[in-house]
């Protein structure tokens, strides 16, 4: 059931983690906890609630709506809706759905000048990163080229419920935000069911309402970025948010000495060579911070930083220095952390 192991398994257990609270004589109440499998890593579903009685049918109802966004939008399903408009030569019609989180592929990709393109898979696949091969080692300059040629946004564009290209090989790859658009899909069942406490957690990018069990607010820990321990940075209270994270240091590979990334850079079809290793984002959709989180990862410290500040968003960032890490955020992120955590 995966859409693309280009970015999540780098987020698989990278981006947060529910950190327990200290209050331990408070009373409980009562809470629905769902956990299951889906887009190539877990899902984990919290819903404080009395109502959900049924919790067999309520998994039931979570599992078809991410089977149907696997359906409509997952590169490794042949019969994909998004599958067969890559295997078409100019055009496919898709569902609303799909065409929504194509949509929000072309402006996000707009508005970072396209540091998040959601046709780079090319690219990706040439570097190893994707579903064909493991990293061995880096491509020609004129591989580089060749797969240049065949992505970029500006060959994709939408006519209705119509997916159309310019050139037959485009490929298009929705990884970057078809797992955030998940996460909103399971929110907006819940809220429908009339349920304002929630958590909603698909392979770390995260979107929340109301309190936990405890009648706090819910609290989650960004990771420390290293690959040999599970240890907290600072503890975020997103509010009535969607959270995602972005990091580079669980997926890479190294030849001769030189560390490649799994991150790729769009414009240059090369992975990133900068200092940054985390960015986190905060944002209403989960969908919308799952996309900037990867666009400020490829944008590195200091460009990703002015884009984050020049839009008014809540951004996290960790970058690493000869000593160790150093964080960094913007104003609008100020808020939502946890100042006793520090």
């Amino acid at each position: 059931m995966t859409l693309s192991i280009t970015k999540w398994l780098a987020l698989i257990g990278l981006a947060f983690f529910i950190t327990a609270c200290s209050e331990d004589q408070v009373q409980l109440a009562p809470m629905v906890v769902i956990e299951g499998a889906t887009m190539g890593t877990y899902y984990r579903v919290k819903v404080v609630t009395d109502k959900i009685t049924d919790q067999v049918a309520f998994q039931a109802e979570i599992d078809k709506r991410l089977e149907l966004v696997n359906d409509q939008m997952s590169t490794y399903r042949p019969n994909s809706e998004l599958s067969l408009f890559n295997q078409a030569e100019h055009s496919h019609t898709v569902s609303a759905d799909t065409i929504e989180v194509v949509q929000k592929g072309i402006e996000l990709a707009q508005l970072t000048q396209g540091a998040l393109d959601i046709t780079v898979g090319p690219l990706v696949n040439l570097w190893g990163f994707g579903p064909d091969a493991k990293p061995t080692h880096s491509p020609s300059a004129e591989q580089i080229a060749k797969r240049k040629a065949i992505t970029g946004i500006q060959h994709l564009s939408v006519s209705g419920l119509t997916l159309q290209k310019a050139i037959p090989e485009l490929y298009v790859d929705l990884s970057s935000i078809a797992k955030g658009f998940g996460v909103d899909k399971i929110a907006e069942y819940i809220e429908s069911l009339g349920e304002q406490h929630y958590l909603v957690d698909i392979g770390g990018e995260l979107r929340m309402k109301g309190s936990n069990d405890k009648h706090l607010p819910w609290r989650i820990a960004v990771e420390k970025p290293v690959t040999n321990e599970r240890a907290i940075q600072e503890i975020v209270l997103p509010g009535d948010n969607a959270v995602a994270t972005s990091g580079d240091y669980r997926n890479y590979f190294e030849e001769d000495g030189e560390r490649f990334s799994h991150m790729i850079n769009p414009i240059t079809g090369m992975p990133i060579k900068h200092k940054l290793v985390s960015v986190t984002v905060i944002d209403k959709s989960s969908m919308v911070s799952d996309g900037l989180a990867t666009a400020i990862m490829v944008m590195g410290p200091e460009l990703g930083y002015d884009f984050a500040v020049k839009q008014g968003l809540p951004v996290f960032m960790i970058t690493k220095t000869e000593t160790g890490f150093s964080e960094q955020y913007t104003q609008q992120f100020a808020p939502y952390l946890l100042q006793e955590a520090k």
